[in-house]
């Protein structure tokens, strides 16, 4: 089930701190990266991020994969600023279903904007699929190749 992280809650903090790092290098490698900095977050900085984060939590308590979203500078427009998913539940749908769940959710915003690894076939086939289209590429800290993708309601 999908639902709001609770940001107070010390043990999906944890959860989602982990799947970060791990979804994190697996992109990396996906992309094509040997090396790549070390994530700056902390248990404290994801509490106090301001960001909203949306996660498929199994009845147990289980974060499969999460989507977390922030103000663009738009009003009418959110950014998707990580999507990620638990290595183990790779290709069951998870992240189309946070992408559509987001998008669904938030029904007066205009338009969305994510950016994904280029070379990451995965996340942009997901991002394609529900109409985001590709535009400016841009460099990451490590030197791996982004693309800012949009998606605008109509």
């Amino acid at each position: 089930m999908i639902e709001r992280l609770s940001l107070q809650d010390h043990d999906m903090v944890e959860q989602l701190w982990s799947l970060q790092h791990v979804a994190y290098r697996l992109e990396a490698a996906a992309i094509g990266l040997t090396e790549y900095p070390p994530l700056p977050e902390t248990f404290d900085s994801i509490r106090s991020s301001g960001e909203q984060i949306y996660g498929e939590v199994t009845p147990d308590g289980e974060l499969l994969g999460a989507i977390v979203t922030a103000p663009s500078t738009s009003p009418e427009c959110l950014e998707i600023t990580r999507l990620m998913i638990s290595p183990e539940h790779l290709r069951q749908g998870i992240g189309a279903s946070l992408v559509k769940y987001v998008i669904d959710s938030h029904p007066t915003m205009r338009s969305f904007i994510v950016t994904a690894g280029t070379l990451n076939a995965p996340a942009v086939s997901l991002y394609r699929k529900f109409g985001f289209v590709p535009g400016e590429c841009v460099s990451s800290a490590a030197g791996a190749s982004l693309t800012v993708y949009r998606y605008h309601r109509e």
